[in-house]
């Protein structure tokens, strides 16, 4: 079922229409001239996993030298 906001609901109750739109994938507002605007989310292309990674200015023998140590206490 499509919601739709006055455009006086919609400043009125602005966290709401947000809260709704994310739970809903939209709410529409209405202006008083008729015309009709969409309100949703914006799509995250990134995945919440992408994280910046850190320099430890390791070199790749100094990785595998901890890696094999960790495995030889596990």
């Amino acid at each position: 079922m499509t919601i739709i906001y006055t455009y006086t609901e919609a400043r009125q109750n602005l966290a709401s229409l947000l809260n709704r739109a994310a739970a809903e994938g939209e709410v529409r507002i209405k202006r008083r001239d008729g015309r009709i605007f969409v309100v949703r989310p914006e799509r995250v292309t990134a995945s919440p996993l992408d994280i910046e990674g850190i320099d430890l200015e390791l070199t790749a023998e100094e990785i595998v030298q901890a890696v094999v140590e960790g495995r030889r206490f596990s």
